[in-house]
């Protein structure tokens, strides 16, 4: 019986892993500006890769490995937005041009 619950959360993780991946990966492809293509990036694709890491360590069925891939999942939840940021701003201060639809530019200090 345990087994199967194991195989169970493994699969839905697994799952919600991939889903999350591609939900980025389409966002990067579809959105129409650097600024909104990396926020696609930077939520969905921490998330789904961090998922297939806790699906890797539900799969594993050892603490360690286990305690390793969550480990990986807070380390990216933690770079991945401080990463993306500096990104952001790097852009922003290399005057890149948002979209032409955008209503307003939060950091241009009017």
């Amino acid at each position: 019986m345990m087994e199967y619950a194991l195989a169970i959360a493994t699969s839905l993780t697994m799952l919600a892993g991939a889903f999350f991946a591609l939900a980025g990966a389409i966002g990067v492809v579809r959105l129409p500006d650097l600024y909104s293509r990396m926020h696609a990036a930077s939520k969905a694709g921490p998330v789904g890769s961090g998922l297939l890491l806790l699906s890797a360590g539900l799969y594993s069925g050892e603490l360690a490995i286990f305690a390793r891939a969550a480990a990986g999942v807070v380390f990216l939840l933690l770079t991945a937005p401080v990463a993306a940021h500096l990104l952001a701003k790097a852009a922003h201060d290399t005057a890149h041009r948002l979209w032409e639809f955008s209503v307003r530019d939060d950091m241009d200090g009017r």
